[in-house]
């Protein structure tokens, strides 16, 4: 919500929420525009992340048109119709993926495969720099990425507000862009499932009433 409201032009935006991606499906994912992207697939089977650094060297096109080997293979099989989603391949059919781990409704941590990295890289599969802001989880963490990302002023109470669920007010929204309505962002609201409120501030003591 918070890169709906610095971002409304869905194209430039980093990180995007659909909450209705497909039945029983939701999906987080990020894109920053130089050919990084990262999928979250959240389901009644459990949890899927796949992501791409497209300077990986463990990136399948830098093995042959290949995913690099231990990266998809041991994926169980409640997952894999995510492996071959069209969204998450290429037009031959090739797995986007240089990171990938999963969680299972029963399982009590994520896995992942068995995964021989190439020698002499800090990061070989692009998961550091790919899932920062989802390791590293605060208001003030999701400012530094947005005030160098959308090159704007971050109000921090703000981002605080959102990051504690406090349904939308215009205020809070005015804090983050003057130029920006609750009814601009209605579309962006239902698809991201976010609370809404019609009161002037969740900050200052009044009660949004939420939507």
């Amino acid at each position: 919500m918070l890169d709906a409201i610095l971002s409304p032009d869905w194209a430039g935006r980093y990180h995007s929420f659909d909450a209705a991606w497909a039945d029983d499906e939701e999906m987080a994912s990020m894109r920053n525009g130089s050919g990084d992207e990262y999928a979250v697939v959240f389901s009644t089977a459990g949890t899927y992340v796949r992501g791409f650094g497209h300077e990986a060297p463990t990136s399948p096109y830098g093995n042959d048109g290949e995913p690099w080997p231990g990266v998809i293979d041991d994926v169980p099989a409640v997952f894999r119709p995510f492996v071959e989603e069209p969204a998450f391949t290429d037009e031959h059919g090739v797995p986007v993926v240089t990171a990938c781990l999963w969680r299972g409704a029963a399982d009590d941590r994520r896995q992942h495969g068995v995964i021989g990295f190439p020698a002499g890289h800090a990061d070989p599969d692009g998961a550091t720099a790919l899932f920062e802001l989802l390791v590293e989880r605060s208001p003030e963490a999701f400012r530094r990425f947005a005030e160098d990302g959308y090159e704007v002023p971050v109000d921090l109470g703000a981002v605080r507000d959102l990051y504690a669920l406090r349904p939308l007010s215009r205020a809070l929204v005015s804090a983050l862009n003057p130029e920006l309505t609750l009814a601009d962002l209605a579309e962006d609201i239902a698809e991201i499932g976010c609370p809404a409120g019609t009161g002037p501030s969740a900050r200052t003591g009044d009660r949004p009433v939420s939507g």
